[in-house]
């Protein structure tokens, strides 16, 4: 029975009666609440920046509206720039991945990932079906290290319709 009933005595007067409670409810699956709990600034915040294996990072819309960022500043228009270039792979190869300003030599674009390279730094854009995630890594973070954490959260949200 999902009812349970309980004996309670009250002290004072030696009645014993009869509570009515019911169980907790079993908990959610895991990825549940952190999908629908979790803002996109959250996401920025501990499943990129925290990571400490990029330096920066933002989530932008496909029309280039920065929806969180931290560490990281899109110039006028490079939110929708950066967003085109998902469509037009070669664009990325002539005109370069521009980000907070910052021109880099794109190293691999397609319909899914961009990634960008400027010294020792770069960045890694992931598409998703609603978002594109940013995220920037400087000489202290190994470019691998800052691919997987991008890549692996756009695999998540992508698998949760994001």
């Amino acid at each position: 029975s999902d009812v349970y009933k309980r004996q309670v005595s009250t002290q004072s007067t030696g009645q014993q009666s009869f509570l009515r409670t019911t169980p907790t409810p079993p908990p959610l699956p895991r990825g549940f609440l952190l999908f629908y709990i979790m803002s996109w600034q959250a996401y920025v915040d501990d499943q990129l920046v925290g990571t400490e294996c990029v330096t920066g990072a933002a989530i932008i819309g496909h029309d280039g509206s920065v929806w969180a960022a931290n560490n990281l500043a899109l110039k006028n228009g490079e939110g929708a720039a950066l967003a085109a270039l998902f469509n037009n792979s070669s664009s990325a190869f002539s005109a370069g991945v521009v980000v907070g300003g910052i021109k880099h030599l794109c190293i691999r674009a397609d319909a899914r990932s961009v990634y960008g390279k400027k010294g020792a730094g770069g960045v890694v854009c992931v598409k998703t079906g609603q978002c594109v995630l940013i995220g920037k890594y400087d000489e202290s973070v190994q470019p691998g290290q800052a691919t997987t954490v991008v890549e692996k959260l756009g695999d998540y949200l992508i698998e949760n319709g994001c």
